[in-house]
């Protein structure tokens, strides 16, 4: 019988994390959706309308964790993904290096502009 394998170590900070964000994700998704799907339809949707809820700070910080939380699940998911597809050594390393580097412009571009938009910049 096939073992199975998986680079998460269970009881991990990186498999707790992992299903941490994957939670709070599903609810913050949701929040998003009702949000700006059902309450604002797409095409009531303006750079204004987007403003004005950016500077709600408790929206703007929801949408900030929102945008670190999403980097952080997508990265740390696609890294090990790879690990447990075999990927090691060098390799294994350029790419989390890569991957790291992305998540981190990722978050710091979303980051700039969400504090910018709610004029916190």
């Amino acid at each position: 019988m096939a073992e199975r394998y998986s680079s998460f170590a269970p009881g991990g900070t990186a498999w707790l994390l992992q299903r941490v964000t994957a939670a709070f994700l599903i609810v913050v998704l949701a929040f998003h959706f009702f949000q700006l799907h059902f309450l604002t339809h797409a095409w009531e949707i303006e750079f204004a309308g987007t403003q004005a809820r950016m500077e709600n700070v408790g929206y703007a910080a929801a949408m900030i964790l929102f945008l670190w939380a999403a980097a952080f699940h997508g990265v740390n998911g696609v890294y090990n993904a790879l690990v447990n597809q075999g990927l090691s050594g060098t390799p294994k390393k350029v790419v989390l290096a890569v991957l790291v580097l992305a998540g981190f412009g990722l978050v710091a571009q979303g980051t700039y502009v969400a504090l910018v938009m709610g004029g916190f910049v």
